[in-house]
């Protein structure tokens, strides 16, 4: 696939091993660039990397929790070290906490959900800013949830964490507008198949949503476009 829309390109997919993760790393790929994998599951990501692999295209796994920050730094130390840049970082990793009352959520996986969804977002940009700079033209996409902007009941904890995942790249959208080459894009999946979604929705028949490929195939376009920084997308179900 070298010789690809994206060739020459580095990506960086967070929560890679599954999903819509994994489905936007084989996208990315098959456009030509050569996309770091990282989940905390090794076996998963080599799975992936696999795949990619018999498809013609490259990979990298890096098996990280990205709630642990000096992982990410050294994760970012080493893609320094081997490409010298990055040119797409794709923000997708998360959890979803319990679905309950707001006055029971449970503090401990809240917090672990704060941290992965929000903190280690932080973490990521802070850490991987120099390596986007050294881009031509970088891409940084993060994956949301439409009820990060929507509340509703019992999905509180999950959309907390949404909505400041939301005005955190939507800020840095704006710091480096002017300042860099660097665009910024939210995307927002909508119903997709998704082992998240199974969770939430354990009675709806997963025929009835779109694939996660769909989404991947989506944000591998989009990263090829001159969209605005600080665009949002939604993904809507296939006609």
């Amino acid at each position: 696939m070298a010789d690809g829309a994206l060739a020459g390109k580095i990506a960086l997919v967070t929560g890679s091993s599954r999903g819509i993760g994994a489905a936007t790393a084989k996208a990315l790929a098959a456009a030509g660039a050569h996309v770091v994998l990282t989940a905390r599951t090794a076996r998963d990501l080599e799975a992936i990397e696999e795949e990619i692999h018999q498809a013609g295209g490259s990979a990298t796994i890096a098996p990280m929790d990205l709630t642990e920050s000096d992982s990410i730094a050294r994760l970012a130390n080493a893609v320094s070290d081997r490409w010298g840049k990055l040119d797409i970082m794709v923000i997708n990793a998360a959890i979803l906490p319990s679905l309950t009352p707001v006055t029971q959520i449970e503090q401990q996986f809240f917090n672990r959900a704060l941290t992965l969804n929000v903190l280690a977002t932080q973490v990521l940009l802070a850490n991987f800013e120099p390596l986007l700079k050294r881009s031509e033209g970088a891409r940084v996409i993060g994956v949301t949830s439409g009820i990060g902007q929507n509340p509703r009941a019992y999905w509180g904890a999950y959309g907390a964490t949404k909505a400041a995942f939301d005005n955190l790249l939507g800020a840095y959208a704006q710091e480096v507008q002017n300042i860099s080459n660097t665009r910024v894009a939210i995307v927002d999946p909508g119903s997709t198949r998704t082992q998240m979604r199974a969770r939430a929705y354990p009675g709806e028949d997963p025929e009835t949503v779109k694939p996660p490929e769909v989404v991947g195939e989506r944000i591998a376009a989009l990263v090829q476009e001159d969209f605005p920084t600080g665009s949002r997308i939604r993904v809507e179900n296939p006609a």
